[in-house]
């Protein structure tokens, strides 16, 4: 009998179940190699970025009370820097556009209405010369170099402030243009007016037509456009600086919950750094918010009884001078040139003149509606008084011209008392007057609303660092008792 091996057990009864197969034993794992045969460094620890760690270090401070004050000084610090900034800034852009409307777009505005003035005076005085036939009157030939001169001088100053190839640059080199070629055929006109040679009357009523026609739009066109950069500095100076009230209101309620903050963990009412921040942040916004607004209410009425008054009158004594120009050429053309309206023919310059005249009776209603004082309704009702008789004196002018009395006409448009030229003299010294006058209140206004933001730029700044040096010496002087 067959015995199994010692030191064994016997296996037991039953067919003999195949076990599973046997692991391939597991080798160790090579180590990279480095060209020579040596094993390649581990790759170094990946670093965090600054960032990263100034969060974790700003987690870890918020955590303890040190840390949060650190953190309430520095944003309080900030935010007085941020609002003295803003408000020296908004405010610095609003008193630069107030000293442009004072200083440089309204004077320019001015200065453009005056080339139109002058160009139209210049016309007038013109006319006026040629009716005189060849003893032209020293009054005349004085008016219409004043006119041309002045008309010259105003161009030069537009151009020396206006941008290069800006369109008003183009239009005040079309009126350089124009100009000579004006006086020629002024010149012409008066040397044949002086030979009596029937011709000096086309070239009159040819300078005429280049006037009105070419000149007169241009220097209207130039007005127009500095009137425009005139309401663009408004615009510039009044709006409210809605970003540095806000910031400052933000500020304040900072501030406050600060301190009361402070107050609630130690029952200290008041913390000498965060008192004196906070009042200097609530005297900049107040100084912000009275400031800006009585220099706003100052530059309204600037412009409502300033600059409106200004061009009513200068529309008024344009029209004045217009009218005055075509009623010497009804008498220069003699109805050479007609015009038809409503089926009937009228001399063209008879009908331009009574258009004129509703214009400077219209001008002159506007102007007296806004004149706020007596010294500015008393000329503007003088010129009203003289418009009037103006009128009733040109229809008997026309009447007698029509008749056939031009001899007697022309007394009656150019001659002593009781012509048509005391009542345009009366409108024109009126408007002057009333020019002047109103002048004068626009700078006072202007300069009381530029005035009331004098200095607050720079005040706005230096309070916002007193601010910012006493918040951050508030929140010291607790962070010193955890020393």
């Amino acid at each position: 009998m067959t015995q199994p091996p010692r030191g064994s057990a016997a296996p037991p009864p039953g067919p003999a179940v195949p076990g599973p197969p046997a692991a391939p034993p597991r080798s160790a794992p090579v180590p990279a190699q480095r060209p020579g045969g040596a094993p390649a460094a581990p790759p170094p620890p990946r670093r965090r970025t600054a960032f990263a760690e100034g969060v974790d270090r700003l987690r870890a401070a918020a955590v303890t009370e040190p840390g949060r004050l650190r953190i309430i000084g520095a944003l309080l610090a900030v935010l007085v820097v941020a609002f003295g900034a803003v408000t020296a800034w908004q405010m610095n852009e609003r008193a630069a556009a107030a000293d442009d409307v004072l200083s440089r777009s309204q004077p320019l505005s001015s200065a453009a209405a005056g080339i139109y003035r002058s160009l139209a005076e210049a016309n007038t005085a013109a006319s006026s010369g040629f009716l005189a036939g060849g003893q032209e009157t020293e009054d005349s030939r004085t008016r219409y170099d004043k006119g041309i001169r002045a008309a010259a001088e105003g161009l030069v100053t537009a151009a020396a402030n206006s941008e290069p190839k800006s369109p008003a640059a183009r239009t005040i080199g079309e009126l350089n243009r124009l100009l000579p070629e004006y006086k020629g055929l002024v010149e012409r006109a008066r040397t044949y007016n002086r030979q009596g040679f029937p011709v000096g009357g086309a070239y009159l009523r040819y300078a005429n037509e280049k006037m009105q026609k070419e000149m007169l739009p241009a220097a209207e066109d130039l007005y127009t456009k500095e009137n425009q950069r005139l309401s663009a500095d408004y615009g510039d100076a009044e709006p409210y600086p809605w970003a540095a009230i806000a910031l400052g209101l933000v500020l304040l309620a900072a501030l406050a919950w600060a301190q009361h903050r402070h107050y609630r963990r130690t029952n200290r009412v008041l913390n000498h750094g965060l008192v004196a921040a906070t009042a200097a942040s609530a005297i900049v916004l107040v100084w912000l918010v009275v400031g800006h607004g009585v220099a706003r209410a100052h530059l309204t009425d600037s412009y409502e009884h300033g600059v409106r008054s200004l061009n009513a009158l200068n529309e008024a004594r344009i029209a004045s001078l217009k009218a005055r120009g075509n009623e010497n050429l009804t008498l220069v053309s003699r109805g050479a040139e007609t015009t038809k309206a409503d089926g009937r023919t009228y001399d063209s310059y008879d009908l331009a003149f009574g258009k004129n005249m509703d214009a400077l009776g219209t001008a002159l209603a506007e102007a007296g509606r806004l004149a706020d004082d007596k010294a500015g309704a008393q000329p503007v009702a003088a010129a009203n008084r003289d418009m009037t008789e103006w009128k009733k004196r040109h229809a008997s002018a026309r009447e007698q011209d029509e008749n056939g009395n031009y001899q007697q006409a022309l007394d009656l448009v150019i001659g002593g008392d009781g012509a048509t030229a005391e009542c345009f003299d009366g409108v024109d010294a009126a408007l002057a007057t009333a020019l002047g006058h109103e002048k004068a209140e626009f700078e006072r206004a202007a300069g009381d609303g530029l005035d009331a933001m004098g200095y607050l730029p720079q005040g706005a700044g230096v309070l916002a660092a007193l601010g910012a040096a006493g918040a951050l010496i508030g929140i010291g002087r607790r962070l010193s008792e955890y020393r």
